[in-house]
């Protein structure tokens, strides 16, 4: 099937969905200049179940701890020969179903906005999280701003863990990434272990805005507020995602040999389904809804 296209634009901003058969952001062109990265070879890395450009992370985003969890009253085994799994480099469960394999449904749109479904029935997928439930995902712009809002509705009768989230690549033009300008909110920072797992320790950071360098980041932010602002900047421009709603944790991913920075949304820690730290569920006919907002801005 032939992918499904759509494209918002304002004066300034452009950006374009894969609707359907998967739900992906492709493009991010701010005056006519690309700022998403990891979207060059879209068809190999649907293969590869890879996430790119903007990508949805669902039922869980980053990793679980092991092979398996236990939540909202269901016992679950995961078979990691699934065509539906992925593992990172220690076999762990990585980032749940790929986004080319998250089926969609009733994609529509008009010039500043656009939304699909995605519907949680498909035996395959209640195997690996039995929880019925509908994605509806809704973009729009307005000036330099694209909105994200994804609201999550119950449809069965058991109540539904949310671990959802998004992973965008993002990358400036300009100067290179040695160059890029970082802005981190107040934070409280999450000791991982050697497989990216959280230790338990946590240590409050305060604001700051450093240059990236050489530096690499892999790291897990638990927000302090409600509402939060990320950004990356250079001499010409700067990317901020604001949290804005429903969106507890951050994942901050870039590393040192590559020209992209990941600033990545997440409704409940890292392992959370494993752990049950900060998991929240919906009750049945119940919806939950979280946004994150993209605003582009011209030094």
């Amino acid at each position: 099937m032939r992918p499904l296209t759509h494209t918002l634009r304002t004066e300034s901003l452009a950006a374009t969905f894969r609707l359907a058969p998967q739900l992906l952001g492709v493009s991010l062109r701010h005056r006519g200049v690309e700022l998403l990265r990891q979207v060059d070879d879209l068809e190999r890395l649907a293969i590869r179940g890879d996430p790119c450009g903007i990508a949805m992370l669902h039922p869980w985003a980053n990793r679980l701890e092991q092979h398996g969890y236990r939540a909202a009253g269901a016992e679950v085994a995961l078979a990691m020969h699934s065509p539906l799994l992925r593992a990172d480099a220690h076999g762990l469960p990585l980032h749940g179903v790929p986004w080319s394999l998250l089926p969609t449904s009733a994609p529509r749109g008009d010039g500043s906005s656009c939304r699909v479904r995605i519907d949680w029935r498909d035996d395959r997928l209640l195997e690996i999280f039995p929880f019925r439930h509908s994605l509806d995902f809704r973009a729009s712009v307005e000036g330099s701003a694209l909105t994200i809002t994804t609201e999550l509705r119950a449809t069965g009768t058991e109540h539904v863990p949310v671990s959802f989230g998004f992973h965008p690549y993002f990358g400036l033009p300009g100067l290179t990434r040695r160059a890029w300008r970082l802005g981190l909110p107040e934070r409280r920072h999450i000791q991982l272990d050697a497989r990216g797992l959280p230790t338990g320790g946590t240590r409050l950071l305060s604001a700051s805005h450093h240059t990236l360098g050489n530096t690499s980041h892999d790291d897990a932010f638990a927000l302090t507020r409600s509402t939060a602002e990320f950004s990356i900047a250079d001499d010409s421009r700067q990317i901020s995602l604001h949290c804005v709603d429903g969106y507890t944790h951050v994942q901050l991913y870039a590393p040192p040999d590559q020209a992209f920075v990941c600033i990545e949304p997440m409704t409940a820690p890292v392992n959370a389904l494993c752990s049950g730290g900060g998991l929240r569920t919906v009750a049945p006919s119940e919806v939950f809804s979280a946004t994150f907002r993209l605003v582009v801005s011209a030094h």
